[in-house]
């Protein structure tokens, strides 16, 4: 009898979210793999791209050639496998296949989303889920409902689809000004671990705060901004169009090609090494610095507060890496060993919990040259010392696919990585009139 009272709560919730998101949109990666190739150096990268061009099709790098583990991931459609195969094997290279069906992979992952329980109201909102950007902005105003005392919510930019982009600030009050955190998530719209994480560390701090000594500690000598969605236009397309795509949503000047990379968007070395100037690639860097609205407002927000603003993190994944500039170069800035002690202060904390591993150092060197970067810009122009990029969980198994029973290990163990960063900053501001 439970067995037939479960499958039918299955057929039901397969039955919703099939209707609710369309046969094209579950369709669209049927039969698409994810290879792990070895690209030990830049021969095998120019061979790489020059298997690309020879196949006449555009690989989907989900992770790029970089230079902590030697290793390239791409998804490619079904029809060109068992080509590619055989032109790995003639050449020699040592590959392995991370995810045979990436459609099936999407369909599990909107499927055991859809079977956890819907919520109402803050205090019953499900952290443990992913969300649609409707749910999130919902949650945000009911979060400071919940906490009037401590979270203001204010404009911080709007989209190029004309969206209302809302940021919160946590603050406890006090007599004297506060140096502050920056972290935001969804630069990159198919990374939802990333706005999952940055919404339950928001809850965290408010939760906690009167109870842990040490989010108190914290909220009492910083305030804390949160965006959890940078890139809404993106995110609300991977909701209800294409699950993977990663750029805004802008027009470009090539029929059929829309949106530019945010991340390759910011007047810092813009467009140089690691990003492209094609209209239809995903490192795509957009017309000039700062075209996409979205990324210069929020740049505008944070050169205006740069007098406050200390710390600056942009949430990614994946990989499971803490950087910190350059992004743009192998070369590492001067401030570079008090960024990086920063990081391994933060992994620290964060390895404790569930012995997850990281990796750290400068952006360029730990994973992939890319200029244009929101890290590169902080750190340069507004002058925010302790500026990081970091890449959540996995390191490849699901990719961009986390199942949702990991989001709250993943806001957990994060959590204590901001906190080991806090307590880090702190101590170096000690000796510095703020």
């Amino acid at each position: 009898m439970k067995s037939k009272c479960f499958s039918f709560v299955l057929f039901l919730a397969i039955f919703g979210y099939s209707h609710t998101l369309g046969v094209e949109y579950l369709r669209k990666y049927k039969n698409h793999a994810v290879y792990h190739i070895h690209t030990e150096n830049e021969k095998d990268v120019e061979f790489l791209s020059l298997i690309e061009k020879k196949l006449s099709t555009k690989f989907d790098y989900w992770n790029e050639p970089n230079n902590l583990n030697k290793y390239t991931d791409i998804m490619v459609k079904s029809e060109i496998r068992s080509l590619l195969e055989e032109v790995l094997n003639t050449l020699n290279f040592e590959y392995s296949i991370l995810i045979e069906d990436v459609g099936n992979m999407i369909e599990k992952q909107m499927l055991l989303n859809s079977m956890i329980n819907k919520d109402s109201g803050a205090d019953e909102f499900d952290y443990g889920k992913y969300h649609t950007l409707d749910e999130i902005s919902n949650w945000m105003n009911d979060t400071q409902k919940a906490y009037p005392k401590l979270v203001t919510i204010f404009n911080v930019s709007r989209s190029y689809e004309g969206r209302t982009i809302n940021a919160m600030k946590i603050s406890v009050s006090s007599s004297s000004k506060k140096p502050a955190i920056w972290f935001d998530g969804g630069i990159h719209a198919r990374e939802w671990i990333s706005p999952a994480t940055v919404i339950y560390m928001t809850y965290s701090f408010l939760s906690k705060y009167s109870i842990d000594p040490d989010v108190t500690k914290i909220l009492e000598t910083f305030d804390i901004y949160v965006l959890p969605v940078f890139n809404v236009d993106g995110y609300e397309y991977t909701w209800t169009k294409d699950r993977l795509w990663r750029k805004t949503r802008s027009k470009t000047k090539v029929s059929g090609c829309f949106g530019a990379d945010p991340n390759r968007n910011w007047d810092a070395h813009f467009c140089e090494n690691g990003a492209s100037k094609d209209p239809c690639d995903d490192t795509y860097c957009g017309i000039k610095a700062f075209s996409e609205i979205e990324v210069k407002l929020v740049a505008d927000f944070l050169l205006k507060n740069n007098d406050t603003i200390v710390s600056y993190i942009n949430f990614h994944s994946y990989s499971q890496l803490w950087m910190s500039p350059w992004g743009y170069t192998n070369k590492k800035p001067k401030d570079f060993q008090v960024q990086d002690n920063g990081s391994v202060a933060a992994l620290n904390a964060l390895s404790k919990l569930f012995g997850t591993k990281y990796e750290h150092g400068n952006i360029a060197s730990t994973i992939y040259v890319a200029s244009g970067s929101s890290v590169d810009w902080t750190y340069d122009t507004a002058n925010i010392l302790y500026s990081y990029a970091v890449e959540l969980r996995d390191q490849g198994k699901h990719g961009f696919l986390l199942p949702p029973e990991q989001i709250i290990p993943s806001g957990l163990e994060t959590f204590e990585a901001i906190k080991g960063l806090a307590f880090y900053i702190q101590t170096q501001l000690a000796n510095k009139r703020f």
